[in-house]
């Protein structure tokens, strides 16, 4: 049985501390991005994939340079503009993908997402969403939590999706109501609204007139394989947390295939299949900060409480949209 701090160390499970860090015995070498200002870090980069990169010709890896005294790598960093670099990161990908290099490529989406400066609003370049692992840049996405307060003995309920058995991430697991990836340009709110259409069928006046913003959760997931197609690739990610209290006529139904059904689930239902490891490990995660902020999970219950609470808002090197200052230029 898994604790509650159990489940935050599966999703959260990038070392912490200074110095050379190693994951699943590869070592990792930091990508630099330079601006106006110097130097700054927009992903980590692992060697096995570093090596791979530097048997390609120049041409695709955008002149990539390698200090490995320092483990720092630059690529595409003679491109002028957003656009040029899209493409060049592109090609690469494709690439890599035709040759079936990394496993990790065969989950293929055709989504771009987003590799952000630190400038406000600044885009560096788009990818592959199957790809960006390669370059352990920033990850977003949007959680939504659908619940029903009874007014009987039953207490707040929640719907709980089963991923579709057919699911190339995590199949049959169980998952938060609504849950998607931020394509480039998408506003969370939005990407919230339109994965509660496309997964739970969940009527867009509904959602937008009461899906509530709660937060933001981040830390550093490190592949495990067996889920998610490759073993020890790192992503950083940024969540957005929404609650949407639903009326009991307003039932979630399967759509686009990603869910097979949904369940309304009493609290202790819920905990027993979170102790079980039955839930995506970031769906985990969303889940234990809803019992937190519904005062469903306590410190008299969890002693580990703010642990726990710390490491689901890890502070993350890397520039993007959850930076408190991203709308500043």
């Amino acid at each position: 049985m898994k604790s509650n701090l159990d489940l935050v160390n599966d999703t959260d499970g990038f070392p912490y501390g200074d110095g050379p860090i190693t994951v699943d015995g590869q070592g990792l070498f930091t990508l630099l991005w330079r601006d106006a200002g110097g130097d700054y870090p927009i992903g980590y980069v692992l060697d096995r994939v570093v090596d791979e990169f530097a048997k390609l010709p120049a041409s695709l890896t955008g002149n990539m340079q390698v200090d490995r005294s320092v483990r720092t790598l630059r690529m595409f960093h003679d491109l002028a503009d957003e656009p040029s670099r899209t493409a060049a990161v592109a090609a690469l990908t494709a690439h890599l993908r035709a040759a079936d290099t990394f496993p990790l490529l065969r989950g293929w989406r055709d989504e771009a997402w987003p590799v952000h400066g630190r400038r406000g609003g600044e885009l560096l370049f788009s990818m592959e969403r199957a790809a960006v692992g390669l370059f352990g840049a920033v990850r977003y996405g949007v959680h939504l939590t659908a619940y029903v307060a009874a007014g009987d003995d039953a207490g707040l309920r929640v719907w709980v999706p089963r991923r579709a058995a057919t699911k190339s991430t995590f199949p049959g697991m169980l998952d938060n109501t609504v849950a998607g990836g931020l394509t480039t340009g998408e506003d969370p709110f939005e990407c919230a609204v339109r994965e509660a259409d496309e997964e739970a069928s969940l009527p867009e006046a509904v959602v937008r007139g009461g899906a509530r913003l709660v937060g933001v959760l981040t830390y550093v997931y490190v592949t495990d394989g067996p889920n998610n197609g490759e073993a020890g690739f790192v992503y950083p990610e940024v969540e957005w947390a929404y609650d949407l209290q639903l009326p009991p006529d307003v039932v979630p139904r399967p759509k686009d295939g990603e869910v097979d059904e949904f369940y309304l689930c009493d609290v202790p239902t819920i905990k027993r299949d979170l102790a079980a490891g039955k839930y995506k490990t970031n769906c985990a995660v969303v889940m234990l900060d809803f019992f937190i902020r519904h005062g469903l999970l306590t410190a008299e219950e969890e002693p580990q409480l703010a642990e726990i609470q710390r490491r689901m808002r890890r502070e993350l090197p890397f520039p993007g949209p959850h930076w408190s200052n991203w709308s500043c230029a």
